[in-house]
């Protein structure tokens, strides 16, 4: 993958995540306007509740603003529904409870005090304040009397003496009393002066109604709305992700497709290739061979001179080079399709190894190898010409005395690696990605087509080869992805 493929992909990849992070904060924004409405539609209920409760409170005044304290619990006692309307407290101007229904409500919290809301867990309270009880007010006759909620509202009638029939003084010697001036409906009794109509409204005066609401269907609809926005918002997380995947598909279809025209026009290429390597060695091995004959017929010449002998030994071992890079060049140009049939891999490395026999005794390389029974799907001659590369590779890399070791492994999910190690010199780590490509050879002889033959093979399996540094010193070549065979190897004899 190219950068600019890398750059795409991960641009597509954050605009897919803020789209999911744009609907996920566009619903949690509506989930917070819809809280918030909420509770505002349930504040708005209270307060009305508390302007009813009000002209409740108001309408069982009597003369001079009283109220009875029995008549009107009774009256906020059918008010009262649990789950709705929890409990309702009358204060006065000192905030004392002067008449309640339903549970007891407490009224003194900062939040109250100051806002006139109280959020628990399970309630709202709300204040109204109702009438502030002042003196002024009820010294105005020209407005209605405040509320003045008593146990007994006959204890505010006017204590006057008894009275003969003929309006003369009572037994006790006391003069006759004057009769008790008319009580309006309004204004302060005229049988209590100002000071102690004042005195119990500060008392018994209605100053505020306190409501405790129930939040439990408000919390619930948050809650059902709560899990609405969250199902909206995982739709469009399991959208986003279809959209990813279907353009993860889609991107791959592309690369499968420019891949295919990739490989027609590589087999078009090699088929040229080969065509031209055929008639290249046509016309190349025979001078070869030619030049090569006269060369050793020279040096089988007893009347050739020492000299003579030692540019005939050039020759040869110079036609033997370029006839070695001419059938690697020819091997490469052969396109690689691999007819897979079972290989045990015990066997195929014996084999390879006993090819290079006289390589290995001639630098005294101690090579070792697994003897575990594998059987994996295989070309057997091109799987036997990529080992055959790599063994050869990891000879003429060793010094003398040097080590090799072939080993296997298998996995659970039914595949296989191989991996052949030396404790040659080793690949630098910035030449490990390129040694499979034609003609990058670390060797100043070499023809640079020996990784890559291996590298097509490889590519013709669907494995995979990778170069890595082996411990303490060397290069480690490791072939992995092998398909594991369901046929079993057959007994020894």
């Amino acid at each position: 993958m190219g950068p600019f493929a890398a750059k795409h992909r991960l641009a597509l990849a954050a605009l897919f995540i803020a789209a999911v992070l744009a609907v996920c904060g566009w619903q949690a924004q509506e989930h917070a306007r819809f809280e918030r409405a909420a509770a505002q539609a349930l504040i708005n209920r209270g307060r009305d509740i508390t302007s009813t409760l009000g002209v409740v409170v108001r309408s069982q005044r009597r003369f001079g603003g009283i109220v009875s304290k029995d008549r009107l619990e009774a009256t906020l006692h059918d008010l009262v529904r649990p789950g709705e309307l929890e409990a309702i407290a009358i204060l006065g101007a000192t905030g004392e409870t002067i008449a309640s229904a339903g549970p007891h409500l407490e009224h003194t919290s900062e939040n109250l005090r100051s806002r006139g809301i109280d959020w628990r867990n399970s309630t709202l309270t709300l204040m109204n304040v109702m009438d502030l009880g002042s003196t002024t007010a009820a010294e105005d006759a020209s407005r209605p009397p405040p509320a003045i909620v008593v146990n007994d509202p006959r204890a505010f009638r006017p204590a006057t003496s008894r009275r003969t029939p003929d309006g003369a003084a009572s037994k006790s010697g006391e003069p006759a009393a004057t009769p008790a001036p008319p009580r309006s409906p309004f204004g302060r009794p005229s049988w209590m002066s100002p000071e102690e109509y004042g005195a119990v409204i500060q008392k018994q005066g209605v100053h505020s109604l306190v409501i405790s609401l129930s939040t439990v269907e408000m919390r619930a609809a948050v809650r059902n709305d709560l899990l609405l926005r969250t199902l909206v918002s995982l739709l469009a997380a399991g959208a986003a992700l279809g959209a990813a995947l279907a353009w993860r598909n889609l991107r791959k279809n592309a690369e499968l497709q420019i891949r295919l025209v990739k490989a027609v026009e590589m087999n078009t290429h090699l088929s040229g290739m080969n065509f031209a390597a055929a008639g290249l060695a046509h016309e190349t091995r025979n001078p070869l061979n030619l030049i090569r004959g006269l060369a050793h017929m020279i040096t089988m010449e007893p009347q050739s001179s020492p000299k003579l002998k030692e540019h005939a030994a050039t020759i040869i071992e110079e036609a033997d080079r370029v006839t070695v890079q001419l059938n690697e060049f020819i091997h490469y140009s052969k396109p690689r399709e691999a007819h897979l049939g079972p290989v045990e891999v015990s066997a195929l490395v014996s084999d390879v190894v006993r090819t290079l026999q006289p390589d290995l005794e001639e630098k005294q390389i101690q090579l070792t190898s697994g003897t575990a029974p594998l059987m994996v799907e295989a070309d057997a001659a091109l799987f036997r010409q990529a080992l055959f590369n790599l063994l050869l590779n990891a000879v003429q890399a060793v010094d003398v005395g040097g080590n090799i070791a072939v080993s296997w492994t298998t996995a659970a999910n039914g595949e296989a690696a191989l991996a052949i190690a030396d404790d040659g010199p080793g690949v630098p780590a910035e030449d490990r990605a390129t040694i499979f490509k034609p003609y990058v050879t670390m060797r100043p002889k070499g023809a640079g087509l020996g990784l890559a033959i291996v590298q097509q093979i490889v590519s013709a399996h669907r494995w995979e080869i990778t170069c890595t540094e082996n411990t303490p010193r060397g290069a480690v070549f490791r072939l992995s992805h092998l398909r594991i065979s369901a046929a079993q190897p057959a007994p020894p004899r």
